[in-house]
């Protein structure tokens, strides 16, 4: 659902059809809507603009106007260790910070004294969501902190654990908040509340829904198909619609991938939604047209679709582009039958690891006006490539950042990028980067 925003009098700019507010941009479906972009990416690289110190983090940045908003750890005592089955204490301070977005001078920082107890401790997960003059900020330990973009003030503060008897998911709270209009929904957990609304400017609680063994890391989305708006809540055990109002439950389809990651946004195609997820737990969901229903139109097999995790999938043309966890390749597969059209390992892993590791990642966006697709992988690499169902053509690559965390024996960056203001902003655990895409 497109959120329409204004210019506030207070002087901070809400979303506009430059800038990068949330999780995949405006409509979080990765796609990069401005004129003005350049088509190539040449040897020398295009032009970094600054490099800017910033701590530990998963999440991704959020541009709005001429600000960047970025999540991170100040880590002052525990060591990285990054045990898939066992949760490592940290101590420090979780921060939320904002920059000038043309110069990466700090504006204004929230901190708060954060311990960490997480597999994979290294920061906040959930990439900040600026809606309507305020950053909703959630951690990794399940504070969700909403702040006055301008100042950085606090507005209000819901901790899920306390407040709702929430489980901490061993990997971290990670679903990105979804603001439309006046509510907020998030994935929470506990009984009877994996999805809650709140009222965007107080944190009331709106409504409660929804049990299950465990939440999910899956960010809450909106669709609307044959005229009605639906929620769609993926956590642990079923892929979930609900009513945005009332968080009635409008149908519940069984989709449960191993160890409860359900990760990536589902995407809607038509009135055809993409689910996948770790365990080769995947499924094209057919929605119903007339009325708030749906069924399974396929299920993904070892050789079919693609796996999901840490990246979400673009469905292009009938065509799904995705990273898949088993083998680390960027797979293209029908969004019909889930036929796999190619594959291919150049884009996901440094070169020295494609013989084998899996969890390979790579973010993709797309820019609309070309038609080309912007990728940034775990070692650091900006791609600028085609793809399509007859496969995959790189026509440029520039090494922007040193990987700075680890998975699986190898070093990796696992954050997605933020596009605005004819720019890509990217981060690892120690710098926040702008770099220059202007066609000149």
């Amino acid at each position: 659902m497109k959120v329409l925003f204004s210019l506030l009098a207070a002087g901070v700019l809400t979303a506009s059809a430059d800038d990068w507010p949330r999780w995949m941009g405006e409509k979080a479906d990765g796609v990069w809507r401005e004129d003005g972009i350049r088509n190539d990416l040449p040897k020398e690289g295009a032009p970094v603009v600054w490099r800017v110190p910033v701590g530990w983090g998963y999440s991704g940045p959020a541009v709005v106007g001429d600000r960047v908003y970025l999540s991170d750890y100040e880590r002052t005592k525990g060591e990285l260790v990054n045990n898939p089955g066992k949760a490592v204490p940290w101590e420090g301070k979780e921060r939320l910070l904002c920059l000038d977005a043309k110069t990466g001078e700090e504006i204004w920082k929230f901190e708060t004294d954060r311990p960490y107890n997480l597999s994979y401790p290294g920061g906040p997960r959930a990439t900040p969501t600026v809606v309507d003059g305020q950053v909703y900020f959630l951690g990794g330990m399940g504070h969700l902190v909403v702040l006055d973009a301008k100042t950085g003030e606090k507005k209000w503060e819901k901790d899920f654990q306390k407040d709702f008897g929430a489980g901490l998911p061993i990997w971290g709270f990670s679903a990105h908040p979804l603001v439309v209009g006046d509510t907020v929904y998030c994935v929470v957990g506990g009984k009877g509340s994996v999805a809650v609304a709140f009222d965007a400017k107080t944190g009331a609680v709106k409504w409660k829904a929804l049990d299950a063994r465990s939440q999910g890391y899956c960010p809450p989305s909106l669709v609307k198909i044959g005229g009605v708006e639906q929620l769609l809540i993926w956590h642990a055990e079923s892929m979930n619609s609900l009513n945005p109002k009332t968080g009635e439950t409008y149908w519940s389809l069984p989709l449960k991938p191993n160890y409860g990651m359900a990760v990536m946004t589902p995407q809607l195609s038509g009135n055809k939604l993409f689910a996948s997820g770790i365990g080769r737990v995947g499924a094209m969901i057919e929605l119903d047209e007339s009325k708030p229903a749906a069924k399974f139109l396929w299920r993904g097999k070892p050789k079919t679709a693609m796996y999901c995790c840490n990246s979400t999938p673009l469905v292009v043309d009938g065509v799904i582009y995705g990273s898949d966890i088993d083998s680390s390749n960027l797979i293209a597969a029908s969004v019909e039958d889930g036929e796999r059209y190619w594959e291919t390992k150049e884009p996901t892993l440094a070169e020295e690891h494609r013989k084998g590791g899996r969890h390979g990642t790579v973010y993709l966006t797309r820019h609309e006006p070309s038609g080309n697709f912007w990728l940034v992988n775990e070692a650091g690499d900006l791609i600028l490539a085609q793809l399509s169902k007859d496969g995959y053509k790189e026509l440029g690559r520039q090494h922007v950042l040193e990987p700075t965390n680890e998975a699986f024996g190898r070093p990796v960056v696992w954050s997605g990028p933020a596009f605005s203001d004819k720019a890509i902003f990217m981060r690892n655990d120690k710098e926040l980067v702008r770099v220059d895409l202007s066609a000149k």
